[in-house]
């Protein structure tokens, strides 16, 4: 399988409309190269652009939806969208990532449930998800999960045993925080012995370097690829069939205890 990762730049001179018109041209050159495409977190608007989440809000079949089920059918690519800033026709905000088949049909959509902000930003001004998502492919399956969830290993666990192979995390990381990302992201794919695919933006908003830094890690946390800090498409071929070669050949996940999340008294 081939996929790639386009690490968006988001910078405050370029539209919204101006970017998702971009970024839609950016996912149709992939047509023949990539079987998956993955984009970042929030690139329509920038992952720390909190006072543009409420104005940028769109419903979930808005205008990105349309513009990237379009471009997923015109590239005949898997494409993992990114997230965008969701409004639930109930008034609540999601940060919801989109998933399309090649035919441009909806496949999946996530609602992060992990929102960044220690009680500030993204963490009230946003709604968390509650159910983990997984996306049948052919060949593998994948986990869905957004930035600031890349912390929380329960929830990668979760999405293993509900079968995901190859975990696709889409991402608005900072620069000062670049070294947890990279550690972070290898420690995911060694604990589940599953492929990591994590996509970041590039570039500054709101006063924010993101760290970009996008990554494919195989099920040995071996880094398979990864990019630099700028705007750049990141491209890896990698053979599912290895995740359950590996969990085969070392079979950690076989040896776990149930039961260890909650205290004994």
């Amino acid at each position: 399988m081939r996929a790639s990762l386009l690490q968006i730049a988001v910078d405050e001179g370029e539209s919204v409309e101006s970017r998702r018109a971009r970024v839609a041209a950016l996912v149709r050159e992939q047509a023949g190269t990539a079987d998956l495409v993955v984009l970042p977190e929030l690139w329509t608007t920038g992952a720390f652009a909190y006072e543009s989440f409420a104005t940028e809000a769109e419903p979930l079949e808005g205008p990105t939806y349309e513009a990237m089920a379009a471009a997923a059918r015109d590239a005949r690519v898997w494409l993992h969208a990114g997230s965008i800033p969701e409004r639930d026709p109930d008034g609540p905000l999601y940060n919801t990532s989109l998933v399309f088949s090649p035919d441009g049909e909806p496949a999946a959509a996530y609602r992060k449930i992990h929102r960044f902000g220690f009680d500030q930003g993204e963490a009230v001004l946003m709604s968390a998800g509650t159910d983990l998502v997984t996306v049948p492919l052919p060949g593998t399956v994948l986990g869905l999960a957004t930035c600031y969830d890349l912390r929380f290993p329960e929830l990668f666990r979760g999405l293993v045993d509900a079968g995901a192979e190859t975990l696709v995390l889409c991402a608005g990381w900072p620069e000062r925080r670049r070294a947890h990302w990279t550690l972070l992201a290898q420690a995911r794919a060694v604990e589940n012995q599953a492929f990591v695919l994590a996509c970041a933006t590039a570039g500054t908003h709101a006063g924010v370097a993101q760290a970009g830094h996008s990554i494919v890690v195989d099920p040995w946390g071996e880094v398979l690829a990864q990019a630099g800090p700028g705007e750049q498409v990141l491209t890896v071929e990698f053979d599912p069939a290895r995740v359950p070669a590996v969990r085969e050949e070392f079979p950690a996940l076989k040896d776990r205890v149930p039961g260890l999340t909650t205290p004994r008294r």
